[in-house]
């Protein structure tokens, strides 16, 4: 089916959700946007969620409900864009919800400006306490005028509070079919790579400093879950790839882009992260076969290579120091345990 020119398909990953799921349903029945439809993925979903699902999609004819095994969002996601017919394309987590004028506002600006995206701003929302608050604050980025995705890109990231999470906007659909962008399989935190690529493909963008969408943090988060031992091990494994592929990302497109000194150092940022997680983790054994990954997986030289700042330049020297440090203090400590053992 070709696309409809105004026409937006929300795609909405599903794995209970439980009861969750009612209020972002609802949300999306509440949009003042009409030329709407809902595409629900079932990713496996063991609880009541896919009965739910079943239920809006008897009752609505702009809702599609589509089965899976489950195989995670990215898997789901991309199955969501195979089945959408939109002109452009948006994400839903399936715990969250959309304020009513969400899609009418984006779309507005995308038709109005004919932009690849139109991206917005989001609340946060402790699910236990009720705190809320905005994701990325007003003295960090206004909203802007049309830009290219590689200079939307660059003044998102240099903010430091502007977050690689797809639900914040709507995209062309054509920009994900003619280069090929999908979500990685098995990949936490795939959005990282998924908005950064299609960025680089993007011509005309805009963001709205309007708080549209309401993301709910809870203990079962992705990004909120403690971890220690080798759940930690495996997780950072994680930000390992997704630094070796943003690396991959800025090879593969210097010839058609200017590659900021941004797009450099979000490598080093997201290379950090693990850094941070070696200090954390108690378990020595552990911490030993993470510093050693580090190396291992090139991490570190991509860490130390795409610095493009003094004060980045500072972090990243020190965290060298404290893992040169750490894995000197294991080994040693690995050594003196074999010499006790050849004692007995």
């Amino acid at each position: 089916m070709m696309n409809s020119p105004g026409k937006l398909s929300v795609i909405i990953p599903l794995y209970n959700a439980g009861d969750e799921f009612i209020p972002c349903m609802e949300s999306l029945l509440s949009q003042t946007w009409t030329a709407l439809e809902i595409i629900i993925v079932n990713d496996g979903s063991t609880d009541h969620s896919a009965e739910l699902a079943e239920g809006y999609a008897k009752k609505y004819p702009h809702i599609q409900l589509i089965h899976q095994c489950n195989a995670g969002a990215s898997v789901a996601r991309n199955r969501g864009l195979e089945y959408a017919t939109g002109e452009y394309v948006a994400f839903v987590d399936a715990d969250d919800i959309v304020y009513p004028q969400m899609y009418e506002k984006l779309m507005k600006m995308v038709l109005e400006d004919n932009l690849d995206v139109a991206q917005c701003n989001s609340d946060w929302c402790d699910r236990q306490t009720g705190s809320t608050w905005q994701s990325i604050p007003t003295d960090r980025v206004r909203s802007t005028g049309v830009l290219s995705g590689p200079d939307w890109l660059r003044k998102a990231l240099a903010c430091r509070r502007w977050t690689h999470v797809v639900w914040m906007g709507v995209y062309r659909h054509d920009v994900i079919k003619q280069n090929n962008i999908s979500f990685i399989p098995g990949l936490h935190h795939q959005d990282i790579i998924w908005s950064t690529e299609f960025m680089y493909n993007a011509k005309r963008v805009r963001y709205t400093e309007q708080s549209l969408y309401k993301y709910f943090l809870h203990d079962c988060s992705v990004s909120r879950l403690k971890r220690s031992g080798q759940k930690n091990l495996a997780y950072q494994r994680h930000y390992m790839k997704i630094t070796r592929l943003l690396e991959k990302l800025n090879r593969d497109y210097s010839d058609r882009i200017t590659i900021y000194p941004e797009f450099h150092q979000q490598i080093t940022y997201e290379a950090l992260r693990v850094c941070h997680s070696v200090r954390k983790e108690p378990d020595e054994e552990i911490r030993r076969r993470m510093i050693a990954e580090i190396y291992t997986s090139g991490m570190f030289k991509r860490m130390i290579t795409n610095v493009r700042s003094v004060k980045l330049a500072y972090q990243t020297l020190l965290w060298s120091a404290r893992l040169y440090k750490w894995r000197d203090k294991t080994v040693s400590h690995h050594r003196l345990a074999r010499k006790a053992l050849k004692i007995y």
